[in-house]
């Protein structure tokens, strides 16, 4: 494996993330809807949702991954096009990822609202990090 591929090692296991809960949000939403049976037209839309079924945390998560992780795709691609995919950039880079993995293991979970807090802030000052190094390297 190239130095020039690993950038996208990250990349790869936040979309293995983002897959995870996607499925775990669907089976989920399924079973409530199955065992309730709740008719599909009667959640058509977000408020009829929030209404209906009842354990939006696999939900709430799919969407906190389409947030600030679409930074982080983005970051990894300005890494790897300036040529920034040094060892720190790299880090950051598996930090993040790990700190969301966290996140998600705690809303999905047990959802401890000053636990998942925690973890979403580490993973915010590491995402600002990486940005400021990659700042720092475009202005060198």
């Amino acid at each position: 494996m190239s130095d020039d591929t690993l950038i996208w090692w990250p990349a790869l296991a936040m979309a293995a993330l983002t897959c995870a809960v996607w499925f775990r949000m669907f089976f989920m939403r399924i079973g409530q809807m199955r065992r309730e049976r709740i008719h599909p037209q009667s959640v058509a839309t977000s408020a009829q949702v929030a209404q209906r079924l009842t354990d939006s945390r696999a939900a709430d998560n799919f969407r906190n991954l389409l947030e600030l992780p679409v930074l982080f795709y983005l970051a990894l691609a300005v890494a790897a096009t300036t040529g920034q995919t040094s060892g720190a950039v790299l880090v950051l880079a598996w930090m993040f990822v790990a700190l969301r993995v966290v996140h998600s293991a705690i809303q999905c979970g047990y959802n401890k609202v000053v636990h998942r807090f925690l973890a979403y802030l580490a993973g915010g000052l590491v995402l600002w990090t990486l940005w400021g190094v990659l700042a720092w390297g475009m202005l060198k």
